[in-house]
């Protein structure tokens, strides 16, 4: 839609803003943000790259923090201005390391009960479950039997728990 009549004015200067500040700002939130907490906590923002990683006892260069023994080549002298100032980044950082990796894959809802469904009705007959109504993506017995696979590995307990209600279904029925 068009702009009403007489609303837009033009640009004019404004001699009262701090461009050096302004500036310093904008380069401040122009920079990455780093993602991990414990990092950003400790960095000091007048400080360099190579002096904040080494405050922290972390390497800029890991191709000069552990090197490779050439022939020729000296092992690398530890300077006395690398001293480790923030040793609580380091030991935050090797706890959270040292912590289990939490499980993220999970199936859907949906294809799960889609598994449950098929087994219970038809058992191992994956032919039968490729011509069942319910499937709706029209997969072949060979996929079907890999979906079963992946429930069976993802779920160990609970597939356990329902081959053996199934069985128990079976045994009321006959």
């Amino acid at each position: 839609m068009p702009k009403a009549k007489g609303k837009t004015r033009r640009q004019k200067f404004g001699y009262n803003v701090n461009r050096k500040r302004l500036n310093r700002n904008a380069r401040r939130k122009a920079a990455p943000r780093i993602e991990c907490s414990h990092i950003r906590h400790a960095w000091d923002h007048n400080k360099s790259v190579r002096q904040n990683l080494a405050e922290m006892g972390l390497a800029m260069d890991p191709n000069k923090a552990v090197p490779l023994r050439k022939r020729k080549e000296k092992p690398m002298e530890v300077d006395g201005k690398d001293i480790v100032r923030k040793p609580y980044v380091l030991n935050d950082l090797e706890a959270e390391a040292s912590l289990p990796e939490k499980k993220g894959n999970t199936l859907s809802r949906d294809l799960i009960d889609y598994v449950r469904y098929m087994v219970e009705n038809h058992g191992e007959d994956y032919k039968a479950m490729a011509r069942d109504e319910k499937n709706y993506y029209q997969d072949t017995p060979k996929q079907i039997r890999n979906k079963i696979n992946v429930y069976k590995r993802f779920y160990p307990a609970e597939w356990q728990a329902f081959s053996e209600s199934l069985q128990d279904r079976k045994m009321e029925v006959d």
